[in-house]
């Protein structure tokens, strides 16, 4: 393992190499309190670049959200859809690589594209980390990234002045958060005519039927686009240009960039990728008018329920709070962003950044009353404390973090 900082507040990146070739990298972008968390995903075409900006953007997420955590991000070269003990050989290997950074708690991943929870962890335990009683069991993560993606929809669409019912929606990355996102937007009356997996693109201008393409995914998993009837196959980059009211990108880095940016026909972009616009494309769709949620800020609800659902609290809970929370912060960084005439990223970064300081600051000189709540939180992980009390005290701790 090569461990290599680079920057004006150094990146820790360390490269896994497998022979001459690297195997996949572990970046943490800012620690708090000595640990960054992120997820590992699995993914074939894996590089540095894309490991480094998925990493900042947790630390902007964590900052957004205040809550104390660090960013990181970790990702293996494979294929998300080998056999599985294929994929978990890997995993496994890359976990005994980066076993210093796990054993330490410096980096705590979490499921990302290509990986599940159990996937997370056989790459802990490959890694000889005990997992405690409490860590790692928040399986659906995905869903709640979906929910915060589909809060940022509808109050962009608000500040458009459009109803988000009757409106239509195209999903890149039919997947963990574009599945489920996909049956909010439904719920909610949006028809979505237009969804990809990594095998192609499918749309139909009078709707998808998005609990039959659901059905096809559990059954074919990527292949559910060459299996679902009644839609028109289209080229994966042909869906970015469609003119729909609304674009998610749910997939890759940079789906969005300089080369199609021109052509994107969408009125809100309303990520649940991370880092799924390139800079360039990010300013030339604000000068078209084109309203671009950041993706931190759209995508957050993964780290916000993951979190919320690990202190127990129930889901009903979680989407209510999430919804009314979330989407009232993303309401007020529309309103600012109009006001100066500037891109939402503009105010949402400098924002982000000041809080996480802040909260890095205040971890670092803890009170009393932050002793006590990190040995309650000890004891919480390790079964001591009963979830029912943990649920009722954390409630009013996520209000104020996000009020």
């Amino acid at each position: 393992m090569d461990v290599s900082p680079r920057g004006d507040e150094p990146q820790l990146t360390c490269t896994v190499t497998q022979g001459p070739n690297a195997m996949g990298y572990v970046v943490i972008d800012a620690a708090v309190g000595g640990r960054a968390c992120g997820g590992v995903r699995v993914v074939p075409d894996l590089d540095e670049a894309e490991v480094r900006a998925l990493a900042r953007a947790m630390t902007l997420k964590f900052g957004f959200l205040g809550l104390p955590q660090g960013g990181a991000k970790a990702g293996v070269r494979g294929d998300p859809d080998a056999p599985l003990e294929e994929r978990r050989q890997r995993l496994a290997a890359f976990g005994r690589a980066i076993a210093p950074l796990l054993q330490r708690g410096v980096y705590a991943p979490a499921m990302d594209v290509g990986t599940d929870l159990a996937d997370v962890r056989h790459l802990l335990e490959a890694a000889g980390v005990r997992i405690r009683r409490r860590e790692q069991r928040v399986k659906r993560t995905g869903y709640y990234t979906a929910v915060t993606v589909f809060a940022a929809a509808k109050r962009a669409a608000d500040h458009l002045g459009l109803r988000l019912a009757g409106t239509t929606a195209a999903i890149e990355g039919f997947g963990k958060v574009g599945g489920d996102l996909a049956v909010l937007l439904d719920g909610a009356g949006v028809r979505v005519v237009a969804a990809s997996t990594s095998r192609g693109a499918i749309h139909n201008p009078k709707g998808l039927d998005v609990a039959r393409l659901q059905r096809l995914v559990a059954e074919m998993g990527s292949r559910a686009v060459e299996g679902y009837p009644d839609a028109e196959r289209i080229d994966l980059a042909a869906l970015l240009e469609l003119p729909v009211d609304v674009l998610c990108p749910c997939a890759r880095p940079h789906s969005l960039h300089a080369g199609n940016a021109s052509r994107v026909a969408a009125r809100i972009v309303a990520p649940g990728a991370n880092d799924p616009i390139a800079p360039e494309a990010e300013l030339e769709l604000f000068e078209r008018g084109v309203l671009c949620v950041p993706d931190f800020v759209a995508n957050s609800g993964g780290v916000l329920g993951g979190t919320m659902a690990f202190a127990a609290i129930d889901r009903a809970t979680i989407t209510g709070f999430m919804e009314r929370r979330v989407g009232e912060r993303i309401g007020w960084l529309l309103d600012e962003a109009a006001r100066w005439r500037v891109p939402a990223r503009d105010v949402a970064v400098p924002y982000a950044q000041r809080r996480f300081d802040e909260m890095r600051e205040r971890v670092a000189q803890p009170t009393l009353r932050g002793h006590v709540f990190a040995a309650g939180l000890e004891g919480y992980r390790r079964g001591w404390v009963p979830e029912r009390l943990v649920a009722k005290a954390s409630l009013p701790y996520f209000e104020q973090a996000l009020a």
